[in-house]
Formats: C-alpha cells, sequence, structure tokens
C-alpha cells in the first residue's frame, strides 16, 4: 500500500499513540520552530482538543510557525510538515509499510504483518493490491447493478424533494464493498444493515474515543465497541469458511486472499481493514463529488458533455474509465477542496532533514495534508472548486507527491475512484444537481472528511 498514511487519523492520540505503540520514542527536542507544551504530562493535547480537530490544530500551527512547526503529545516531540517542497524532501516512494494499516492494525489489536520482514510485507502488498484490482474487475457488473438501482430511485423523485447524500451513498458503498469483497452472502440488505450497525460502532470509536481517553472510562461504550467488534470478525471468519468450501471460482476480494494462501488470521485482517476503510472513503468521496457538482452548473455541464462524448448512450466499462479524463479531474478536485484525508504520519526511523532542520531518529513526522491542500503557493485560488486546474502538470506532479494519483495511490481511493466514476457516469447523464439555498455545509475532520451533519440536494432529469 502506500508509503504513508493516506487515509492517516485526524486524532493525534490515535495518530501518536498507534505509531509509538510499535517504536520507542525520542526524549529529545527537535530544535525546530513550534509549540512548548501546556502540560508536563500531555504536551499539547489541550491545545488539539480546543481546536476540534488535529487538522484544524495543524492549521493554526503552521499558520504561527511556518511549513515546519513542532508540538508536544505528552513528552514526545512532533514535527510537522505543510508544504509540498518539505513533503518532496522526506517523502520515500520506495517504502513497503503503511502507517495507516500499521496504526489501524495496532487499534484493532492486530499484530500479522507488523513486525515481518520486507519480503513479507512487499509480498503481502502485492497480494492485497492485486486482490482489490482482481475484485474490481469481475465485480463490475455487480458495481453497476448497483449504481443503476441508485440511478433509478433518483430518478423517481419529483423535482422539489430534498435528496440526503450521506444516506444515500453510505447505503451505496456499504453494499458494493460488501457484496465485491464477501460475495452473494451480503445481497441480503439484513446482512448488510448488521454489517453497517457495527462498523459505525467501531469507526466511530476509534476516533471519538481515543481523543480525551474516554472510552477506557466508559465501561458500557468498551464493551458496546469490544462486542461489535468481535462480532465483525465472527462474521468475517464465517465468510472465509463459506468461501473457502466453495468448489467453483470466485472473484471476490477473499477469494484473492484464499488463493494467495494467506492464513485465516491474515485474512481476516486485511478484509477487516479494507472493508472498514473501504467503505468511509469510497462514501465520502462520493458525496463530495456530488455536493460540489450541485454547487456548479457549469462544471456539470461540461462533465455531461465529457461522457455523452465517452459513452454516448452506453454503459460504461473499465477499459472507458481511463478516458474520462475530465471526470478525473473532477474526483481529483473533490478530494483537494474536502481534504479528504487530511493528515498521515511517519516514523523518522534514522535522522533525517529538511530544509534547514534536522529531524531526530525515531520523531514522529506529520505530514499536514490538509494544509498543504489549500496551500496557495500551491494551489491558485485554493478554495475554489475548479477542476480545471488538473489541466497543469505542476498540479498532477503536486498531487501524486501527495500520494493521491499516480503509482503511489493506495487501493482503497482507486477503489473509491472507480465507484464514484460510475456514479457520476450514470447520474450526470440522467440528472441535474441542484444545491439547496442557504444551506451551509461543514466539515468533520476524522479519519476522512464528512459532512458535520448530513447533507442535501435537489435533482431535475435532464431533458
Amino acid at each position: 500500500m502506500l508509503d504513508f498514511a493516506i487515509f492517516a487519523v485526524t486524532f493525534v492520540v490515535i495518530l501518536v499513540g498507534a505509531v509509538l505503540y510499535l517504536y520507542p520514542s525520542s526524549r529529545r527536542a527537535s530544535g525546530i520552530p513550534g509549540l512548548n507544551p501546556t502540560e508536563e504530562k500531555d504536551g499539547n493535547l489541550q491545545d488539539i482538543v480546543n481546536r476540534g480537530s488535529l487538522h484544524d490544530f495543524l492549521v493554526s500551527l503552521h499558520d504561527r510557525f511556518g511549513p515546519v512547526a513542532s508540538f508536544w503529545f505528552g513528552r514526545c516531540p512532533v514535527v510537522s510538515l505543510g508544504s509540498v517542497d518539505l513533503l518532496r524532501q522526506h517523502i520515500n516512494p520506495n517504502r513497503t509499510t503503511d502507517s495507516f494499516e500499521t496504526m489501524l492494525k495496532s487499534l484493532l489489536g492486530y499484530q500479522s504483518g507488523l513486525s515481518g520482514d520486507a519480503a513479507e510485507a512487499l509480498m503481502r502488498k502485492k497480494v492485497y493490491e492485486s486482490a482489490i484490482d482482481h475484485t474490481l474487475e469481475h465485480g463490475f457488473p455487480s458495481l453497476l447493478k448497483l449504481v443503476e438501482e441508485l440511478s433509478q430511485k433518483w430518478l423517481s423523485f419529483p423535482d422539489s424533494q430534498h435528496t440526503p447524500l450521506c444516506a444515500h451513498l453510505l447505503g451505496l458503498a456499504m453494499k458494493a464493498v460488501t457484496q465485491l469483497s464477501m460475495g452473494n452472502r451480503f445481497l441480503d440488505d439484513i446482512e448488510v444493515l448488521r454489517f453497517r450497525k457495527n462498523h459505525e460502532v467501531i469507526w466511530s470509536e476509534i476516533g471519538r474515543g481515543y481523543l480525551d481517553g474516554s472510552l477506557e472510562k466508559s465501561s458500557t461504550r468498551k464493551k458496546h465497541y469490544e462486542d461489535a467488534l468481535s462480532e465483525m470478525e465472527a462474521v468475517l471468519k464465517s465468510v472465509v469458511k463459506e468461501r473457502k468450501d466453495m468448489s467453483s471460482s470466485q472473484s471476490a476480494f477473499m477469494d484473492s486472499l484464499l488463493m494467495a494462501n494467506l492464513t485465516e488470521r491474515q485474512i481476516v485482517e486485511d478484509s477487516m481493514v479494507f472493508t472498514l476503510a473501504g467503505c468511509v472513503i469510497t462514501a465520502n468521496l462520493c458525496i463530495w463529488a456530488v455536493h460540489f457538482l450541485s454547487t456548479s452548473e457549469e462544471v456539470q455541464e461540461k462533465l455531461y458533455r465529457e461522457l455523452q462524448t465517452v459513452l454516448g448512450e452506453e454503459a460504461i466499462s473499465l477499459n472507458k474509465i481511463p478516458q474520462l479524463t475530465y471526470c478525473r479531474h473532477v474526483l481529483n478536485e473533490t478530494v483537494r477542496t474536502a481534504k479528504l484525508t487530511p493528515v498521515a504520519a511517519r516514523l523518522q526511523e534514522v535522522e533525517g532533514k529538511v530544509g534547514q532542520h534536522v529531524i531526530p531518529k525515531e520523531t514522529l513526522v506529520i505530514y499536514a495534508l490538509g494544509v498543504v491542500l489549500q496551500d496557495a503557493d500551491t494551489w491558485t485560488l485554493p478554495y475554489r472548486f475548479d477542476p480545471d486546474r488538473f489541466e497543469e502538470d505542476e498540479a498532477k506532479r503536486s498531487f501524486s507527491l501527495l500520494g493521491f494519483s499516480g503509482n503511489q495511490t493506495c487501493p482503497e481511493l482507486r477503489f473509491a475512484y472507480t465507484v464514484a466514476t460510475v456514479l457520476l457516469s450514470s447520474l450526470v447523464r440522467k440528472l441535474k444537481f441542484h444545491q439547496i439555498k442557504r444551506q451551509v455545509v461543514e466539515a468533520r475532520y476524522e479519519l476522512v472528511s464528512t459532512p458535520k451533519d448530513d447533507t442535501w440536494i435537489t435533482v431535475s432529469r435532464r431533458s
């Protein structure tokens, strides 16, 4: 998977705690400009809590101290990088480990793959990526069917009806990920709803429960979380057994892992990571894309013209997706404008240097992606939704450096781009999106940026 965390956490306790769980921390100050600890025990944790999210804290930190800044988590120094130039100096594209996977597995209590050698890590990476590619290829007809069902539902709505994007598109993402990763068992809506219930408990507690230690302080919440995790693992183990017992050739994500001769434990862990992250990334990419399109009739019409030129009246196919250049620009700009994954992290394994600053060994280095994605030195009019900016090579290079495109794109995001492209290819050719007047849409910066409340649009048929 990607060298650094595409989907890293918003909450610093997760971000630091999961990485430092595996590595000893440095007690040396970095000498980099930044905040002194406000409390000896917690460092700047209360400052982060007061800002509301790690992303908002980093915005204020870099506004005050510049593109490289430091702060403290407990007695551990943390360095944050907030410019493309600094990230270019620090990122190593040849790494085989993934900070997000490491953190998520640590938080879930998983250990396999965390201490293996480079050869094993590379093998697991190739198996995982190949499994998702295989899933998209063989599950594409199922994806088309799910999108067509949603499209027909929206076509039935009167022009004045408010359509809740989060509710509808999270449902689509849940069905797509579960059916393509685990097969026909999840054609049953009851199974999907049960999965969704446990997914929401696990995902929300990984965020809010670790910010202030509140999960450990509430035995009721902790039991609810542990029960949801246990039930989801039991479902995954049951599906592994079902797929193993099937004699015919299968095309689900799990089948590829089985054919690679991974252990049951490895299959359960990789499936948990994919289903947890895949659902949320896919849902929110689709939600933000439709929302931003509803704010710009000009962008909608340009996308409509491309879809008509490339596809005509035919359904989209995998081999047509690369031809939809403007659609790709729309999704890239959605990721950038929404700051879809606002923070990433990497442990400094050997002493390094960025600019004139030395970063000591075993310092946690944060990539302030949300800061970089709206840096006026990198992006012209950074707060404007403008897919045309990706016509320029420099914008493409910066976006690729951050890990959102090119050969460093993580498999979950590639999966999400495919689902979102299929969705837009269907909806935009049939419907126009309209924003709700006086609606204010605010983001909540967690593992993935999501609207604080459901965001609504209206739709009308194209003539």
